[in-house]
């Protein structure tokens, strides 16, 4: 509801940028997400509830998001690839007090936001920037960057069921597209895949495997795109190369002319491994063993 007080109505007429263009452009947060928060309530203007429509002078006005002041000034726009371990929740900010992505980008020195998603038991390659229209370009629906993960699967995978993965999974209703899968190595009680999917659906590798009723036991996204996750540790992060930002912004403008995924991939390019014994499977020199990884 659009609030009826003078001091609004003088916001209106006397400014000429939307509220939500302009948080977009200062890399705050996309325009999609501004005009949730705006629904919401979160975001006021000299002290008073923002609205859609609203429109704010960046140099004059007084813009807070859930009570905090932001900058509206341009700024460097950051592109950074972190290593989220597994047991981060991928926000800004967690109400339950769980850890989150935020608190390990915290010496870039300005504020960044993920874009897409990793849940909180699943690990890998996540980007953040302060580039609300890269941002908002990456996550749209219809523009197809493509996102590979790998996966454990216990016991074992069928080629039956790595072609339906392929082929598109019914999940909330809808069909996913065709997919690439690689069965890269089977032991006994479990099979290591590599998956490339060309939408961002909410948990959409682990609602695959479930419709198929194969057991996750971990999953991490290796590649967004040109981006590779590569030697990165834990918890560290590095910026994107010039050359990585510009691929990526031209992998959304080639989606946006209508370029469709591939069709359905699959490869078996794993052999069950032979059962150990004396003599098999033993570190080979100069390999150290992991007490903590041992069971």
């Amino acid at each position: 509801m659009v609030p009826d007080t003078g001091k609004a109505k003088q916001i209106m007429e006397n400014n000429q940028i939307r509220l939500q263009k302009a948080l977009s452009d200062a890399g705050i947060m996309s325009r999609r997400k501004a005009e949730e928060y705006i629904q919401q309530g979160r975001i006021k203007v000299n002290g008073h509830p923002a609205f859609l429509g609203i429109k704010i002078s960046p140099k004059k006005d007084s813009i807070t998001i859930d009570g905090e002041k932001v900058v509206l000034a341009r700024e460097k726009k950051w592109y950074i690839a972190l290593h989220k371990p597994r047991g981060y929740v991928t926000t800004m900010k967690d109400e339950l007090d769980r850890k989150c992505v935020a608190q390990l980008v915290q010496d870039v020195g300005t504020r960044v936001y993920p874009v897409g998603r990793l849940d909180r038991n699943s690990e890998g390659l996540l980007l953040l920037t302060n580039d609300g229209a890269f941002a908002n370009a990456m996550m749209h629906p219809s523009f197809h960057v493509p996102k590979t993960y790998r996966i454990t699967i216990r016991p074992d995978i069928t080629e039956e069921q790595a072609l339906e993965l392929a082929s598109g999974v019914v999940i909330d209703g809808v069909k996913t597209l065709p997919a690439q899968v690689t069965v890269l190595t089977k032991e006994p009680g479990r099979a290591v895949v590599q998956i490339t999917i060309y939408e961002g659906r909410n948990r959409q590798i682990r609602k695959m495997c479930e419709a198929l009723q194969l057991d996750v036991a971990r999953l991490r996204r290796i590649s967004v795109g040109p981006v590779k996750l590569g030697m990165l540790q834990p918890g560290e992060w590095r910026e994107l190369t010039p050359n990585e930002v510009d691929t990526l912004k031209g992998v959304t403008r080639a989606s946006r002319s209508n370029q469709r995924p591939q069709g359905p991939q699959v490869q078996i390019a794993a052999q069950p491994s032979p059962p150990k014994g004396p003599g098999r499977g033993r570190p080979s020199e100069g390999t150290r063993r992991n007490p903590q990884r041992q069971r």
